[in-house]
């Protein structure tokens, strides 16, 4: 995007991915309606442009796009370098991005999983010059932790290990074998990892909030639009924790506003 320097103000700064459209810039456009300045993310540069030009012209005026494609190291790399020239810093990351339909199980897992975890990691420094930083990740309730056994003491090593197996098992047709979910089951080992990531990266930082949650079944393209909740109600958890005051709340999951269980 265009060398240009981007002024906020004194607002808070948040990154979303995955918000060119449905629940994704529902919360964008729910956070900038707090006073929050926000970095729209999203892979197809013309709908992101778009997506962003859309809440200036309702009055967003504090909405920028910059285009990001998790599994794409380079991509995360540019929206890196872009928030330290910028802002020198970032308040919010709320990480978006769902693939539930897809060509293989790895291309899920790289998106909804590995490509999260990179993100992460690249924008933990900028996080951490932020007074009260946090960390949302949008999740699913169908993503339990049973299958990584004791959840409490929970590694980054076994939750790759997890994937890794299962990938595995894909490759060698054995997934009803080995007792892996039949149904959308890349997705819900997907979750199942992000949900065990949240709770091992809240530990490793304790000093932001990290946080998952489920927004609930809505009305998106993702479902033909079979769902029961409106994206402005999706968005509703994901903006509270975005927002929410106490720093202490870390490492847990939320169904929709409500504190849950990962189990």
């Amino acid at each position: 995007m265009a060398e240009t320097t981007i002024n906020f103000g004194s607002k808070k700064i948040a990154v979303v991915t995955g918000a060119n459209k449905g629940i994704g810039l529902e919360i964008s456009k729910q956070l900038a309606s707090k006073g929050v300045g926000v970095v729209l993310t999203a892979r197809d540069a013309k709908r992101g442009t778009e997506a962003a030009e859309s809440l200036k012209a309702s009055g967003f005026s504090d909405v920028v796009f910059h285009q990001l494609d998790v599994t794409a190291p380079t991509s995360i790399a540019s929206l890196a370098n872009f928030l330290k020239t910028q802002f020198r810093k970032l308040d919010i990351l709320v990480k978006q991005n769902t693939v539930q339909t897809y060509e293989t199980a790895a291309d899920c897992l790289k998106t909804n999983y590995y490509g999260i975890k990179q993100l992460t990691e690249a924008l933990v420094p900028l996080l951490q010059k932020s007074e009260a930083p946090k960390i949302v990740n949008v999740s699913s309730t169908l993503g339990q932790l049973r299958e990584l056994g004791d959840a409490d003491n929970l590694t980054e090593e076994k939750v790759d290990k997890l994937v890794e197996e299962f990938l595995e098992d894909v490759k060698h047709d054995s997934i009803e074998s080995k007792g892996w979910p039949l149904d959308i089951s890349a997705y819900i080992v997907s979750k199942a990892a992000l949900n065990a990531y949240t709770r091992v990266v809240a530990k490793k930082y304790p000093h932001i909030a990290i946080n998952a949650v489920s927004p609930g079944y809505t009305k998106t393209d993702l479902n033909n639009n079979t769902g029961i909740l409106t994206v402005e109600e999706a968005a509703l958890g994901p903006v509270k924790l975005a927002l929410i005051a106490e720093t202490g709340i870390s490492g847990l999951f939320f169904d929709r506003t409500e504190d849950s269980t990962f189990d």
